[in-house]
């Protein structure tokens, strides 16, 4: 057990690593950016290529790390970070417009690659390390896994800021380049032989990297809608909504956002003790009754909205809520993804779960910006309420009681 508590450690280090460099960069792109004059449409292009690659990458990492082991992805996925960290640190306020957003798009694209690959090995990771009779041990060590990269994430924003203020635009890139090569030096000295491939198994077929399993497939169909719903509010509407109807400053709407963040992170953490883990392993119908609360809470906040009931009491009240409600829906799913996994095929299942899950994030943040534009905050809620519907629609598909390992 040692041995695999050692491995966990260093690959949740090398996660929280990479998280706080991917939340720093996306708040450095922004703000760095804005200040140059970049138009709102602009800078939203730079993202574009970040979410898409990560439809990609799900697919062809879950292949990848079935045929050349976890450790080659995690390592792919630093690797590539920082070689982005580094590129990016070299764009020039001298340079045409044009050219620094292909140039930082193109970047964007390979910090999404690596997001993904490192994302995708270190949640498969947990379930190569954990021991097969660990009684309720994989949902608390995902859960901790999951809602720590969410938490530091939001610190990820503050570091970005902070960075910026301090070391200026390349500077700050160089720093977080320099840390995470010693967080890479450091992980590959010490990472067991768990996590490499298996030397005497057939190398898979790119084709089985999609799904037959009915499990599986049910669940990424509502994850995709459970994401969807999420980011048709959060990446446009709520930010817009708070700016231009509440009259928060730049700082407030930034600070409001972190802190939102890092709250739904510590939720997710403490997940396994909202469900009690322990006397009661989830399944398809806990899935089930945390989308309908869901439901609720959304359709209840656009409610509020609408009919003018204390519409900033409604939003920054039942947002919170949201996240609470949204937060133990994610390390749900995050859990039933690894229970339900093949032990020969965990890397395949889990990279073709979070392929549905980006593609999700990329439908919700297209859909924020036209759904906010034509219906206003109530309008992205109102969308989102009825992905979370069809989520939970889709969810009677699985199974009430699950025998994977827990």
């Amino acid at each position: 057990m040692s041995s695999a508590i050692r491995n966990y450690a260093l690959v949740t280090s090398a996660y929280w690593g990479f998280t706080l460099t991917d939340g720093a960069l996306r708040m450095l792109v922004l703000l760095h950016f804005n200040a140059l004059g970049y138009s709102a449409f602009e800078i939203a292009l730079l993202f574009v290529l970040y979410e898409c690659a990560g439809i990609v990458t799900n697919l062809v990492g879950g292949w990848l790390a079935q045929a050349r082991g976890l450790r080659f992805t995690l390592f792919a996925g630093l690797i590539t970070q920082i070689a982005a960290l580094s590129a990016l640190s070299l764009t020039s306020e001298n340079w045409l417009p044009w050219i620094s957003v292909a140039y930082v798009m193109g970047l964007q694209a390979a910090s999404g690659v690596a997001k993904d690959l490192t994302k995708m090995s270190s949640k498969s990771a947990i379930r190569v390390l954990v021991p097969e009779n660990a009684n309720g041990a994989l949902f608390r060590w995902v859960a901790l896994l999951t809602g720590s990269k969410n938490a530091l994430k939001g610190a990820g924003f503050f570091m970005g800021g902070a960075l910026l203020a301090w070391l200026g635009f390349g500077g700050a890139l160089l720093s977080m380049a320099t840390g995470l090569t010693i967080i890479l030096i450091a992980v590959a000295l010490s990472i067991g032989p768990e996590m490499a491939a298996p030397a005497n198994k057939p190398k898979p077929k790119f084709r089985e990297v999609f799904s037959r399993d009915r499990k599986i497939n049910i669940l990424s169909a509502a994850r995709m809608f459970l994401f969807g719903s999420r980011d048709i509010w959060f990446v446009v509407g709520l930010p817009v909504f708070l700016a231009t109807h509440l009259g928060w400053g730049h700082i407030e709407v930034g600070t409001y956002m972190a802190l939102w963040v890092i709250g739904y992170g510590f939720i997710q953490t403490i997940a396994p003790k909202i469900l009690r883990a322990g006397t009661h392993t989830p399944d398809g119908q806990s899935a089930r009754l945390w989308i309908f609360a869901l439901i609720i809470v959304t359709a209840g906040i656009a409610a509020a909205v609408q009919f003018d009931i204390s519409p900033e009491i409604a939003v920054l009240g039942g947002l919170m809520i949201f996240g609470l409600v949204f937060a133990v829906n994610s390390s749900l799913h995050s859990y039933l993804i690894l229970a339900y996994a093949d032990g020969d095929r965990v890397a395949m299942n889990v990279g073709f779960y979070y392929m549905s899950n980006a593609v999700g994030r990329l439908a919700g943040t297209i859909l924020s910006g036209l759904t906010y534009m034509y219906g206003g905050l109530v309008g992205c809620l109102a969308v989102s309420s009825a992905f979370l519907l069809i989520g939970w629609m889709i969810s009677f598909g699985l199974p009430k009681h699950q025998s994977a390992t827990s």
